[in-house]
């Protein structure tokens, strides 16, 4: 059984509360060196060890402060406003979308999917048909005259993309870069058509629209081909072009895109509308096949569980 605290024996149970959002309900606890040695409330009183670094003691000493001030019949201590704003965008960060699924911490295209009733967010590359795939989010200008005939935009080779959705209605989240943000393969470029390659761009913009386009399947290649930028957001629909809603979620670090309408079994590529004038020629693409097996290198969902935290052992 669990030691209960009695008055006079000095041993108050507390929090002792773990980085990744979890506590331990303790009876004392103190800091030696790069470990911290605690009474567990829980475990019979026994003392435990566990890294400082696994250990949150400001929200630690923060939940002592407003206990005392209960106790005391004080007002509680108000949580430091700083403190509050790093937990929130920390959360921000890397939001839930799921249950137990969270998004990285590192920029990224992603969609959630949900294989076999288990919700996964398959990781989407980026292509422009010529580059090599990755992950980092690139700009390659290209200007549509809407006066011209529909054109071929890009050429993606193969038949089938890498990632296979097996959902008709995916929610996508796009990361939009910062400073703070893990760097992936690559980095943020934007490349004219002209040749002029080379400039930095700080991040993708949220004021980009995203379009989803079906694109036409020929041997070996999928083309996709330009569409009317002004016609966006109007009553008429046009063929081969899924329009989308954009949500910039809580913290500005993630853009959420849902399509407007179910996807149908077949290809498609992500491509973002820059202006009236422009779209961004590198692409995501992916496909929509209920029957198709998993996505490698999905991100599936992650039980947050409080670290397994052995009893010190007295030394002989």
């Amino acid at each position: 059984m669990p030691l209960e605290a009695s008055p006079g024996s000095g041993l108050r149970r507390t929090r002792l509360y773990l980085r990744d959002g979890s506590f331990q309900v303790v009876l004392s606890y103190s800091v030696k060196g790069e470990n911290v040695f605690y009474l567990s409330a829980e475990r019979g009183a026994e003392q435990e060890i566990i890294p400082v670094k696994l250990v949150d003691l400001d929200k630690t000493r923060e939940w002592e402060r407003r206990g005392e001030a209960q106790r005391n019949g004080t007002p509680a201590v108000q949580i430091d406003p700083e403190l509050a704003k790093e937990e929130a965008d920390r959360a921000a960060r890397s939001p839930e979308v799921a249950k137990d699924l969270r998004l990285p911490d590192e920029s990224s295209v992603l969609m959630l999917d949900t294989y076999q009733g288990q919700p996964q967010l398959a990781v989407l590359q980026q292509t422009d048909g010529e580059l090599n795939r990755q992950q980092a989010h690139n700009i390659l200008r290209q200007t549509i005259n809407p006066m011209a005939h529909a054109h071929q935009l890009v050429e993606i080779k193969g038949q089938t993309a890498p990632v296979q959705l097996h959902v008709a209605d995916p929610e996508i989240y796009v990361r939009m870069d910062d400073d703070d943000a893990e760097p992936t393969r690559g980095g943020a470029f934007q490349v004219d058509t002209d040749g002029n390659r080379g400039r930095k761009v700080e991040s993708p913009s949220p004021k980009s629209e995203y379009v989803i386009v079906r694109v036409d399947v020929r041997r070996d290649v999928r083309i996709v081909t330009s569409f009317s930028i002004g016609l966006l957001g109007g009553a008429k629909r046009q063929a081969d072009v899924v329009e989308t809603t954009r949500t910039l979620m809580p913290g500005g670090h993630w853009l959420k895109i849902v399509p407007k309408e179910p996807l149908s079994f077949g290809e498609y590529a992500l491509m973002e509308v820059i202006d009236a004038k422009t779209v961004n020629t590198g692409v995501w693409d992916f496909g929509v096949r209920p029957s198709a097996g998993p996505n490698r290198d999905a991100i599936l969902p992650e039980v947050r569980h409080a670290p397994k935290l052995a009893p010190r052992r007295s030394q002989p």
